[in-house]
């Protein structure tokens, strides 16, 4: 039995309770929001978005009986700077976001408004379960001690966290506002900086590992999986990689059930399918492409238990569930798991150029599925819509005033969310190691002052160029052809758009 009980029983016996319960809830009168975000997952990485090799039911069932966009999008190649203007409507740019250390200070600001904050002030209770990667604290953690601000600060009644990463330090979770199962007489200290005299590093110590990674990713060696960053101390608080699926769904559906008479929002930031990518028995060697694959169906089973929790408790009719991706795929991420080597005919970005880090469309055109019985009319929709949009459309459906000067990127798209139009965004602006604007079918990639087309390690054309790029997506999706020099008005159009929308500081006036 682990520490967190064992899942088979979890579920049994909450799913018991709920149908128990199911008789005598009444609807609330304001929709549950349950925002799945999946991790480093691909547009072509679902059977609902065509995929061949592998099979993903109960996504492909939200994507059925729900709405499927095919021009969705996260707003940032890499997953601190996309979690960040999902959350507050914002842009990250705008802030200087980049990818986080496991010890970096809070990233939103309290006092922001958020997704979390606006749902508050409409009654709803709010929860975030999952990979956080937005950072804790205010600079120097002391993991030992009440770790202040963190999600609780911008909105969140409840928080049981990966901090960072699965493949950064510290090894364990984060309930509220305290390390979960924390021994307090084996204090836990982590140093991005400095060796410490602590758990065996990747480096020294090969035989101890499970998997081999890089040498970014060789340095603390927890459950055979080395990671970023030096840490000591903690030891039975410390997770266990192939427990993520179980442990936080139990979370999940713990926090579904606890409020299920008042109305929620469920963040539930699954670690599938990044790295290090190790899965639990019941999914280890089912699929063909090695243990990415083997997390694409982990992921997609534990949905299948959220859905059912849902339907247990009553409240499948009124509640919105959003499925999607912090950002592109990548197949090789630090860490030698064979998911290169077996990916076989798989297309992970279904047709799209790029992939994770890059300017092209396969970094941030991702699975985007909402999902609301009875409310919403099945069907694919073509609309341009992004994640930056989900705060002010929330907001919309909620009948809530957002907050002066907040979420200045944000668009109501309630309408294309709830499948009435196939009208979404006049634009959208996209980062990576530069910015791009989508505007319709066109896509322009602003020139860098440096030029890094194609990243031999990871394998994924970069599009980062010392010349300004311009794409028609109406007849070339995988972005092959650079019609900057045929363009001329159009490049200008965009380019001043662009510019224009990065100096005045905002896109959008509430």
């Amino acid at each position: 039995m682990n520490k967190y009980y064992p899942f088979c029983y979890i579920l049994s016996s909450a799913l018991v309770a709920c149908s128990q319960q199911k008789t005598n809830l009444q609807a609330n009168k304001k929709p549950n929001i349950i925002l799945i975000m999946a991790d480093d997952l691909g547009y072509g990485d679902l059977s609902c978005y065509g995929a061949k090799t592998i099979q993903t039911p109960n996504i492909d069932s939200l994507a059925i009986n729900g709405l499927r966009f095919t021009d969705g999008h996260c707003t940032s190649a890499t997953s601190s700077p996309s979690r960040f203007s999902m959350l507050t409507g914002s842009y990250a740019f705008r802030n200087q976001v980049n990818i986080l250390p496991g010890d970096a200070p809070l990233l939103i600001k309290p006092g922001t408004e958020t997704i979390a904050t606006m749902l508050n002030r409409a009654g709803y209770t709010s929860a975030v379960v999952g990979k956080w990667h937005l950072g804790l604290g205010n600079g120097k953690i002391d993991w030992n001690d009440s770790i202040k601000p963190g999600p609780h600060e911008i909105g969140f009644d409840y928080s049981f966290l990966i901090p960072a990463t699965g493949d950064r330090v510290p090894c364990v979770f984060v309930e509220d506002y305290n390390v979960a199962n924390l021994d307090k007489n084996d204090p836990i200290v982590v140093s991005y900086s400095e060796k410490l005299n602590g758990y065996p590093n990747g480096i020294d110590n090969q035989d101890m590992l499970s998997v081999n990674a890089d040498e970014q990713h060789s340095q603390t060696i927890v459950n055979g999986v080395s990671r970023i960053g030096f840490m000591k101390g903690g030891k039975s608080a410390l997770w266990k990689d192939e427990e993520f699926c179980t442990v936080l769904t139990y979370k999940a559906i713990q926090f579904m059930n606890k409020n299920r008479k008042q109305p929620f929002f469920l963040y539930f930031a699954f670690h599938d399918i990044h790295v290090p990518r190790v899965v639990n028995a019941m999914f280890e060697g089912k699929s063909s492409m090695g243990a990415r694959g083997d997390a694409i169906l982990q992921m997609d089973w534990f949905v299948g238990e959220l859905m059912k929790n849902l339907r247990a408790l009553g409240l499948e009719e009124n509640t919105i569930v959003v499925f999607t991706s912090d950002n592109g795929p990548v197949l090789n991420d630090g860490y030698d798991d064979s998911s290169e080597k077996l990916v076989g005919n798989h297309n992970i970005t279904g047709g799209l150029r790029g992939g994770k880090y890059s300017a092209f469309e396969g970094a941030t055109r991702v699975p985007f599925i909402v999902y609301w019985k009875s409310v919403i009319q099945s069907g694919v929709s073509q609309a341009l819509v992004s994640q930056v949009d989900f705060l002010a459309t929330f907001a919309k459906i909620t009948s809530t005033q957002l907050t002066q000067n907040s979420a200045p990127d944000s668009y109501d798209l309630t309408e294309a969310f709830l499948g009435k139009t196939n009208v979404g965004r006049k634009f959208l602006i996209e980062e990576s190691g530069t910015l791009s604007l989508r505007m319709n079918h066109w896509k322009y990639i602003q020139k860098s002052k440096y030029k890094y087309p194609y990243n031999d390690i990871k394998k994924i054309d970069m599009g980062v160029d010392t010349v300004p790029q311009l794409y028609n997506l109406s007849n070339d999706i995988s972005e092959q052809k650079n019609v900057a020099l045929e363009f001329t008005d159009t490049l200008a159009i965009m380019k001043n758009t662009l510019e224009k929308y990065i100096k005045i500081g905002h896109s959008q006036n509430h």
